[in-house]
């Protein structure tokens, strides 16, 4: 069993008098997770929302309606909860009239459960967002040299769970049906999505712009597409946890780029499985692109588990130069460029040296990558 970081988090958060909620995508375990964490309690009701019968339990209306289905139990999960409807006000309910219950929630799309809960729970709960696994936690797993050693591996099939505990072989198989059968599961039962085969379209589009900017003209072009319904999809896309967006800095200089943004995935197998390449890496021709990808999701995992507030971006002028990736963090500026080549000269820009000579500036390879994205 791999121990997940926010584990002992979330267990010392039993009994405070608040909703525990938990989102990711499907199949990052967060089933797993909470069985682990309630394993030890007595009188547990696990309800799944993917279920028509637990979907019908809650058209309950009052708070003595549900504790009569509750019974006499302490402690209610309740599983992919954003598939009931008003979950929200439901939750609210719960933990307004029915405190002596821990409610433990998990939801796979943030596009219903986030925009649901927020208001109606705000100051009765505590949130967490479980990704797929991360190199901490492969490192705790496997210990520091094994996990170094299959750096490689982990660009081309990258973390998802049944992914990286798969008998060597299998990666590829499995990263097919996850993105088929899972990937667009929620995304296409939602109302809103009534292009499924555009959808795709894009994300394969996006997957091959890894690194680079991205233009909504260009995207829309490729699609077939106009500019509001990208942008719409790009947002549900984020709410679904399978890509996340970098914008641009920008602050001294009138070259400077200051709408722009990048594109990223949460897991460099899945952007992989989206352009059916799995190519080993020292073949690819968008190693960097990957390499990047990686690094950013990775440090994405790491400020977010260990609750580190920093905004991050990347910067580019109108003349190409460019900088990977920038946190400002406590009013510090610390530029990273990423190099897969450790044997390629690289080279920070002196005109955002120049611009930003407090910035403290890092070049992050292979040989140096662990200080980056471990704590």
């Amino acid at each position: 069993m791999i121990d997940r970081t926010i584990h002992k988090d979330i267990t010392k958060k039993i009994g405070q008098g608040k909703a525990i909620i938990v989102i990711g995508p499907r199949q990052v375990g967060k089933t797993t997770l909470i069985t682990n964490i309630v394993k030890e309690f007595s009188d547990v009701l696990w309800l799944n929302a993917d279920n028509q019968d637990v979907r019908t339990l809650f058209g309950a209306t009052s708070s003595t309606q549900l504790a009569k289905e509750f019974g006499g139990a302490k402690t209610i999960v309740i599983d992919e909860a954003q598939r009931i409807k008003d979950v929200g006000i439901k939750l609210k309910l719960i933990t307004d009239e029915l405190p002596q219950l821990q409610l433990i929630v998990t939801g796979s799309s943030a596009f219903e459960l986030a925009n649901e809960v927020n208001e109606p729970l705000t100051g009765r709960k505590w949130e967490y967002q479980l990704f797929p696994l991360s190199f901490n936690e492969m490192v705790a797993h496997r210990g520091l040299i094994e996990e170094k050693r299959l750096l490689a591996h982990r660009l081309i099939f990258g973390y998802y769970p049944d992914v990286a505990l798969a008998a060597e072989g299998n990666e590829k198989e499995i990263l097919q049906q996850l993105s088929d059968s899972y990937l667009y599961k929620d995304l296409l039962t939602w109302n809103k999505i009534n292009k499924s085969d555009k959808l795709i379209k894009l994300l394969q589009a996006l997957a091959f712009q890894v690194g680079n900017q991205v233009s909504y003209n260009e995207l829309g072009k490729t699609v077939g597409l106009d500019n509001e319904t990208i942008e719409s999809y790009l947002q549900l896309l984020e709410k679904a946890f399978i890509i996340f967006r970098l914008g641009s800095f920008s602050r001294n200089l009138r070259t400077e780029l200051k709408k722009s943004r990048k594109i990223y995935f949460y897991d460099n197998g899945i952007r992989n499985a989206l352009i059916a390449n799995f190519q080993q890496a020292d073949l690819r021709q968008d190693i960097g692109a990957l390499w990047e990808n990686f690094l950013i999701s990775e440090r994405y995992k790491h400020i977010s588990y260990q609750k580190i507030w920093t905004n991050r971006y990347f910067w580019r002028t109108k003349a190409q130069q460019e900088i990977d990736y920038l946190e400002e963090k406590d009013g510090q500026l610390s530029a990273f460029e990423f190099k897969w080549n450790t044997k390629s000269k690289a080279r920070i820009t002196k005109t955002f040296s120049n611009a930003y000579p407090n910035a403290e500036i890092k070049i992050i390879t292979p040989e140096n990558y662990t200080d980056f994205i471990m704590p």
